[in-house]
């Protein structure tokens, strides 16, 4: 656990969402709420999903607009993108604005706020206009950093992929806050109160909540979490007290798809913390290209899979890494009635309203063609098609509430029977150089 521990704290200074909209949402159910008692009449689940294998792979911190908010000019137009004339504030004065810009490196300066408080802050009440300003630095002055974005030639692998296949274009990262939290709504419907990157200290009895995990063995539901580096999920106390032998290197992943022996859920972990050009995360300031190149890996092995025909992969992104988007961030469900650990200085706030949005892809043969789901999502939502597959029980109000995306999918038609060929994940050698350089205080 020391282990665990060392890692995370260098690995990860993440994220923080926010609020504003005008519906609210619908909280109906709560914790324990089985599927088939929250669903319309007729809609599938449990064996009725043709699904059998489930693959979540969770990357860090890129926001939608950054990554693919040019999506809608290069062959996807219903993916919403920026506004023409998106800008920021200048926090020095200089110029009337900060517009956004194509980032031609791959990695950046320094990290960038993606805090409690400083999402807040950049989300300011739904304008969406303060990114920059809280992403200030040495090195930055104004911190126009944060209105970088990406194009097809930079990730051509994801631009590809989310091309074709399914993807959601109001899928949100599930609280204003950073990785830790954000993670722990993924894994168990709730943040329990944290909103900073706590570790336990007991680690016999911190981090006791109920998770996925719990839920999944009590089912009889096979589940490995594939790791790179090191396993996110091993800050639960049911997951380093009961369940290490579920706990795998990456590379057993890749022999278990090839075999077909992957478990009916499996969870993978990229390196979180290592030298810019393997860090393979996509946390800034890693070369981008690196991540791009494990998640293609993954995904590729599972298409390869003789489990292909019944499986399905969710690829996403734990929080906007202090990046800008523009799309406001709607209400959301409380999970429970735990408030937020709030500390001198943060934000005041609750949990009843989403995150920055951020990238999702759904890739399975049952993945609806060239689709954008513009319903709201958020990470529970992932953890309520789970559930909604195995027939399992809720875990908090959140996922309780959460729409399970089954409209990503058509379950009468395997479109992609035979799998898309897609690109090779491109990593360019003088990008990666000059990631180098960057990351040895050059430019």
């Amino acid at each position: 656990m020391r282990t665990l521990v060392v890692v995370l704290v260098a690995a990860w200074g993440l994220l923080g969402p926010s609020v504003v909209s005008a519906q609210t949402p619908s909280c109906t159910f709560g914790a324990g709420a089985l599927p088939v008692d929250t669903l319309p009449p007729g809609t599938p689940h449990g064996s009725a999903i043709p699904i059998d294998h489930i693959v979540l792979l969770m990357q860090e911190n890129r926001s939608f607009d950054e990554y693919f908010g040019l999506l809608r000019r290069s062959g996807q137009p219903k993916a919403q993108g920026p506004p023409a004339k998106a800008r920021n504030v200048d926090p020095t004065g200089e110029k009337p604005s900060i517009a956004r810009f194509h980032q031609t490196a791959l990695c950046e300066v320094a990290d960038l706020d993606h805090s409690w408080t400083g999402t807040h802050a950049a989300v300011d009440g739904g304008k969406m206009d303060r990114f920059t300003e809280v992403n200030v630095n040495a090195k930055d002055p104004n911190g126009h950093r944060a209105m970088g974005f990406y194009t097809g030639a930079d990730l051509n692998y994801y631009y590809k992929l989310y091309n074709t296949f399914a993807i959601g274009d109001h899928y949100f990262c599930s609280l204003q806050g950073p990785t830790f939290p954000n993670r722990f709504f993924y894994l168990a419907g709730t943040s329990f109160g944290h909103i900073n990157n706590d570790f336990p200290t007991d680690l016999q009895n911190d981090f006791s909540q109920r998770t996925i995990f719990n839920v999944l063995d009590e089912a009889n539901i096979t589940w490995k979490i594939y790791y790179a580096q090191i396993a996110f999920a091993q800050l639960f106390a049911y997951v380093r007290n009961s369940r290490m032998a579920n706990l795998v290197p990456v590379t057993q992943y890749f022999a278990d798809a090839a075999a077909g022996s992957l478990p009916q859920v499996s969870f993978v972990d990229p390196v979180f913390l290592d030298m810019v050009n393997v860090e393979n995360d996509e946390h800034p300031p890693a070369n981008v290209q690196i991540g791009q190149q494990f998640a293609a890996s993954i995904i590729n092995a599972l298409m390869k899979s003789p489990l292909w025909s019944r499986s399905v992969l969710f690829h996403t992104y734990d929080e906007h890494g202090g990046y800008y988007d523009h799309v406001v961030p709607p209400p959301a469900c409380t999970p429970d009635d735990i408030s937020p650990f709030l500390s001198s200085g943060d934000f005041n706030a609750q949990f009843d309203a989403y995150g920055v949005r951020v990238p999702v892809a759904v890739i399975s043969p049952y993945a609806r063609k060239h689709f954008v789901s513009h319903v709201v999502h958020d990470h529970t939502s992932i953890l309520r098609f789970v559930e909604t597959r195995f027939d399992l029980p809720a875990l908090t109000r959140r996922d309780a509430n959460a729409d399970p995306m089954l409209e990503f999918f058509d379950f009468k038609k395997a479109t992609f029977a035979k799998p898309p060929k897609l690109p090779r994940a491109r990593v360019d050698p003088k990008k990666k150089a000059e990631c180098e350089r960057i990351s040895q205080g050059g430019s």
